[in-house]
C-alpha cells in the first residue's frame, strides 16, 4: 500500500491570531472531536507513520489536544505540530509529556508588529518551551518564512531569543549572519532555524503559470480538514479540491477516486489537472 511521508490533520480551523500573511478562514469554525480524530488515525496508519497537526488554525487552542496526542501514541503515530507559539506556555506540560510528539515548528513570523501579545513574554515562552523540549529529545524548528517581505526586522525577534536560549556568542553571531539566508541552520542539538520567503497561497484570484508544475500533493503528502474533507496538500485550506470526506467514504476509496488519480497523473506529467494548482505560489519552489 502506498506510503506518504506525512499526512496533515487540521484538528481545528480556529486561530487566536489574524496574521497579515494568512489566507484566512472562510469555512465554519470547527473543532474535530476525539472520535473523529481516532477514526482518521485508524485509516491513516496504513499510509504513514507521521501526522502533522496543521493546515489552517492553531492546534494548541484545541481543548482536547492531550486526548489527541494519546490517541496518536496508541496507534504508534509520530506527531509533528506547527504553532504560532503564543500558547506554548499554557500547553507545555501536555506537550512535554506526550510520548508521540516528535517535532514542534514555531512560526516566529507570526509575531507581527501589531500582535496583541507582548513580544518579551512571547519570546520567553518560546525559549522556555524549546529548552525543555529539546532536552527531552523533541525536535524544534524556529521558522521565519518572511524573507523579502517589506518592513520585517527578523533580528528584533531572533537576537533576543538567542540570548534567552543561552546560545553562546559564536552561535549567536553565526545565526545572526544567516538570518536572512534561505535554508535551514542548526542552532543546537535538535534545534533548527528554518528560513524561507513568503509564498502566495493558491487562489483562483492569482494568475495561472504556464510553466511545468510539479507538486508532492498525493505523492508524499495529503491533508484532512477539520470537517473530514480530504485534500491533496496542506495549502488547500478552503477545500477547493475536495477529494471526498473521510467520515463518509473510506480513505482507500477516496485516493483511488477519479479526481485524485487525475491529480496524481497530472503532476507526474507536470500538467496539473486542477486549475487551483496552476495558481499556487508554493509549487514554484519545486
Amino acid at each position: 500500500m502506498k506510503k506518504f511521508s506525512r499526512i496533515y490533520i487540521e484538528i481545528t480551523n480556529v486561530c487566536n491570531l489574524s496574521c497579515s500573511f494568512c489566507i484566512g478562514n472562510v469555512r465554519l469554525p470547527r473543532f474535530m472531536n476525539t472520535d473523529e480524530f481516532s477514526n482518521i488515525i485508524q485509516q491513516a496508519k496504513s499510509y504513514t507513520n507521521h501526522i502533522y497537526l496543521h493546515v489552517l488554525g492553531e492546534p494548541l487552542v484545541h481543548p482536547q489536544l492531550e486526548e489527541f496526542l494519546n490517541v496518536a501514541h496508541h496507534f504508534h503515530m509520530n506527531v509533528n505540530i506547527t504553532t504560532n507559539g503564543t500558547l506554548l506556555g499554557k500547553t507545555q506540560n501536555v506537550l512535554l509529556n506526550a510520548p508521540a510528539l516528535r517535532k514542534v515548528s514555531i512560526s516566529l513570523h507570526s509575531m507581527e508588529a501589531d500582535s496583541p501579545y507582548c513580544k518579551e513574554e512571547y519570546l520567553q515562552g518560546v525559549a522556555s518551551f524549546v529548552t525543555a523540549a529539546t532536552g527531552k529529545g523533541i525536535f524544534c524548528e524556529l521558522r521565519m518564512w518572511n524573507l523579502g517581505a517589506d518592513g520585517i526586522d527578523n533580528e528584533a525577534i531572533f537576537t533576543p531569543l538567542c540570548r534567552l536560549l543561552g546560545l553562546d556568542n559564536a552561535a549567536q553571531e553565526g545565526a545572526r549572519i544567516k538570518i536572512n539566508e534561505r535554508g535551514n541552520t542548526t542552532l543546537a542539538p535538535r534545534l533548527f532555524l528554518g528560513k524561507a520567503a513568503r509564498f502566495t497561497w493558491p487562489s483562483m484570484n492569482e494568475s495561472p503559470t504556464e510553466q511545468p508544475i510539479f507538486c508532492h500533493g498525493l505523492r508524499n503528502q495529503m491533508a484532512i480538514l477539520s470537517d473530514g474533507t480530504v485534500v491533496p496538500c496542506c495549502l488547500d485550506s478552503r477545500g477547493d479540491i475536495a477529494l471526498g470526506n473521510i467520515f463518509q467514504t473510506p480513505l482507500p476509496e477516496i485516493l483511488s477516486g477519479e479526481r485524485a488519480q487525475a491529480l496524481y497523473k497530472g503532476f507526474s506529467a507536470r500538467q496539473p489537472s486542477e486549475e487551483l494548482c496552476r495558481r499556487c505560489g508554493y509549487a514554484k519552489r519545486f
